[in-house]
């Protein structure tokens, strides 16, 4: 696992980031910067994502997340893609005792049926490990539980690859995973962006978005 390099103030209110699968924290990159131009200190973590389970690898980050927590201040979370699955494991075993909001991009909260279809393939088990096999629409309740902190979903609902967004996944979504399956039970708000699933954390209105739910507790409406 490897710290990207922790833009930090003792006072000012700190951001977790943690990127999707077989991404890093470059993937990131500007979505963090824009975070720091509004005034968070910022831990953009790269970590393993496709070689444990997604609970192995909340236990992998907890280190760097905890020495980052000794801060001050406010600690939030913002998480694209798979990363809301280890955010949400996370937080259900280490959750720090100043724990602010949490915003989650493209998060699959209630699965992809991509990944049911791809799952059974000796390809993607290796190339995606044992994670990519958690991102089924398999119920997960277990390893999840339901969220009990302020919680912003932000959704996608353009999509690059035409078989996955027209034939598999339901309508709407962002190539990757539904609109509805991004949404998750507690959830204080969402907003839906036109937007990839890739192209989520480098998208303007999604990061903007994101400051705003940070700052405010909700979306803004303008």
């Amino acid at each position: 696992m490897h710290e990207a390099p922790e833009i930090s103030g003792a006072r000012c209110p700190g951001v977790v980031l943690l990127h999707g699968i077989a991404r890093g924290s470059a993937s990131l990159r500007r979505l963090e910067r824009s975070l720091q131009a509004a005034g968070f200190a910022t831990l953009n973590i790269d970590y393993a994502s496709r070689g444990k389970p997604i609970a192995a690898l909340a236990d992998d980050i907890q280190p760097a997340i905890a020495r980052f927590a000794e801060r001050e201040a406010p600690l939030h979370f913002v998480a694209h893609s798979m990363g809301g699955l280890v955010t949400r494991a996370y937080l259900a075993k280490y959750r720090p005792g100043r724990l602010g909001g949490v915003v989650m991009l493209g998060t699959p909260n209630g699965g992809s049926e991509v990944a049911d279809l791809l799952s059974g393939s000796r390809l993607y088990r290796a190339f995606y490990g044992p994670a990519g096999l958690e991102l089924t629409t398999a119920n997960r309740s277990n390893v999840l539980p339901v969220v009990d902190y302020p919680v912003g979903v932000i959704a996608g609902n353009r999509f690059i690859d035409p078989i996955a967004g027209l034939f598999v996944l339901p309508k709407p979504n962002d190539g990757r995973v539904s609109v509805q399956s991004a949404m998750l039970a507690g959830m204080a708000d969402h907003i839906v962006v036109n937007a990839s699933h890739t192209g989520l954390p480098r998208h303007g209105i999604a990061i903007a978005q994101t400051i705003a739910f940070l700052q405010d507790g909700r979306f803004s409406l303008t």
